[in-house]
């Protein structure tokens, strides 16, 4: 039994699992352990989360006196800073050391950075090895946790290095969202955005209407955001689990965004943050375009603003420099650009049909500001 609010399952065949979305699921480890495969358990968390939340995890798993279940923990670095291989390294060491073999669950605690490289040590490790999603920031819980996305962040380009790997469940605690700082709040609700503009515009009204409330983590109404994005993302995943179609549509704003957050140093720009001044670009060019009106435009700029996202890149970052970081994107192809740009509120597409000079336009002289 469990007292999830919300429970939905992410269908790909042997391969679905659930997604439990409640408040106060962290206490309650035997929903945790129905997921962990075997007798050995790595709990792979930061040093910001590990003082909130890790002892609750470990008490859990203790109270449930499984006998001759070994549980291990490691504590990372906090920040995107530290998402590359060498920090993958350090749970490939620990595996090692407390020799855990190829029955062993990995169970991320943390926000995307902890998601995706617990995910990708997962699914290197003795070519692959079972995990789980906890993910504690809005962020992780309505994009980066679901779909089985795992990777690294490289110098010259973010995401580069990485696996599908999904996972065994996700457990999605809202209760942890109480100590998320307003900034990183702010940056998750960028991906919820996200989710209203590319296909539920009944969705995107709704946040207009209730976007106060959310950023006051009004408990009913963000339970709903988060149940409404990973809804979303789980039918968009069960249709296109490797990205090869309709799953490219979920990177809307994240061509621009990335190219910012390479440009800048990854963590000085949050992820939510960049791809918030993305989609506000990719609207922008949407509009030259003739698909969405100006008035569009304005209304994601509005939802934006609201949400405490920032409306545009950074002053000093220029066209050549986004169109440099833009060239090494995985949606490229050939050489060419591909964007994910509105056709209308709630349709995106996936294209290259939108000139260089409208392109170099957005970037020069934003519509609305």
């Amino acid at each position: 039994m469990t007292s999830a609010q919300h429970t939905l399952t992410v269908d790909l065949g042997d391969r679905s699992y659930p997604i439990y979305i409640g408040s106060g699921l962290l206490q309650q480890p035997d929903l945790l352990y129905q997921h962990i495969t075997g007798q050995q358990v790595m709990v792979v968390t930061n040093n910001t989360i590990a003082p909130l939340y890790l002892q609750t995890l470990l008490d859990g798993l203790q109270s449930l006196q499984i006998s001759g279940l070994q549980v291990d923990s490691l504590v990372l670095e906090d920040g995107e800073q530290h998402k590359h291989l060498d920090t993958v390294s350090l749970i490939f060491d620990h595996l090692l050391q407390q020799r855990h073999n190829r029955t062993t669950t990995l169970i991320a605690l943390g926000g995307g950075v902890i998601g995706d490289m617990t995910g990708y040590a997962a699914a290197a490790y003795q070519r692959g090895v079972n995990f789980i999603q906890i993910p504690t920031t809005l962020l992780s819980q309505v994009d980066s946790s679901v779909g089985g996305k795992t990777g690294v962040n490289h110098p010259l380009g973010k995401n580069m290095i990485g696996a599908f790997h999904q996972p065994q469940c996700v457990i999605i605690d809202t209760h942890s969202l109480q100590t998320l700082p307003a900034r990183e709040l702010s940056a998750g609700l960028a991906e919820v955005i996200k989710y209203g503009l590319i296909a539920e515009p009944d969705f995107f009204t709704w946040l207009e209407q209730n976007i106060h409330q959310l950023r006051q983590l009004a408990p009913h109404l963000i339970s709903q955001a988060i149940y409404q994005s990973c809804a979303c993302k789980a039918r968009i995943v069960a249709a296109d689990e490797r990205e090869q179609g309709q799953r490219a549509l979920l990177n809307f704003g994240h061509t621009f965004g990335h190219a910012i957050e390479t440009e800048m140093g990854y963590g000085n720009w949050l992820h939510g943050e960049a791809v918030g001044a993305g989609m506000a670009m990719a609207a922008d060019l949407s509009c030259r375009l003739g698909w969405i009106s100006y008035q569009q435009v304005q209304r994601i700029q509005s939802l934006l603003q609201a949400s405490g996202l920032p409306l545009w890149g950074p002053d000093q970052m220029h066209v050549d420099s986004y169109l440099a970081h833009m060239q090494v994107d995985k949606k490229v192809i050939d050489g060419t650009i591909r964007l994910i740009l509105l056709q209308q509120l709630g349709e995106a597409i996936v294209t290259s049909d939108f000139g260089n000079d409208l392109l170099q336009k957005t970037l020069n002289q934003p519509l609305v500001v």
